[in-house]
């Protein structure tokens, strides 16, 4: 099946940022040109470094929000993966240059979803959607209330 069309537009002058034409919602932008590592013997990318590639989006939008995961690790806060879905429209070649769509999701007291879509930067084609819930956990993984930081992330994030 197809997925619907995704047509980013400029936001507010900063190429970080687009607004998606058809639902509104702002998604931070960042860019990854796959590797020949990343390729199976197919010679598309490997099903399992999508997953590398979320990271990449989500770490990149904290970063550019002056709240990089590393800092939050140091503040006591860990926040693994505990569910995840990914659809895929289209695959990936060695070094096709792609876009990765990243924004906050829901959110609830210990869970949050980041939301991810990946296209090819050339042609804007859709590879992939997805998202990933994560956990608040404190360093020996009991579940805690979301952090400041995170929560400041949330809140913060162009509507």
């Amino acid at each position: 099946m197809k997925p619907k069309p995704f047509v980013p537009l400029a936001f507010e002058d900063d190429e970080r940022f687009v607004r998606e034409k058809t639902d509104g919602l702002v998604w931070h932008r960042s860019y990854y040109r796959t590797l020949y590592a990343d390729t199976d013997r197919s010679q598309i990318v490997y099903h399992a470094h999508y997953l590398r590639y979320f990271e990449v989006g989500r770490a990149t939008l904290m970063r550019d929000f002056a709240f990089p995961y590393r800092e939050i690790e140091r503040n006591g806060y860990v926040y693994p993966i505990i569910q995840l879905a990914v659809d895929f429209y289209s695959p990936l070649y060695y070094d096709d240059l792609m876009c990765i769509y990243t924004r906050p999701g829901k959110m609830e007291r210990v869970k949050l979803n980041f939301d991810y879509i990946l296209t090819r930067s050339e042609s804007g084609e859709i590879i992939c959607k997805g998202y990933t819930q994560h956990c608040a956990t404190n360093s020996s993984g009991t579940p805690v209330e979301i952090d400041e930081m995170t929560l400041r992330l949330w809140e913060e994030f162009p509507k």
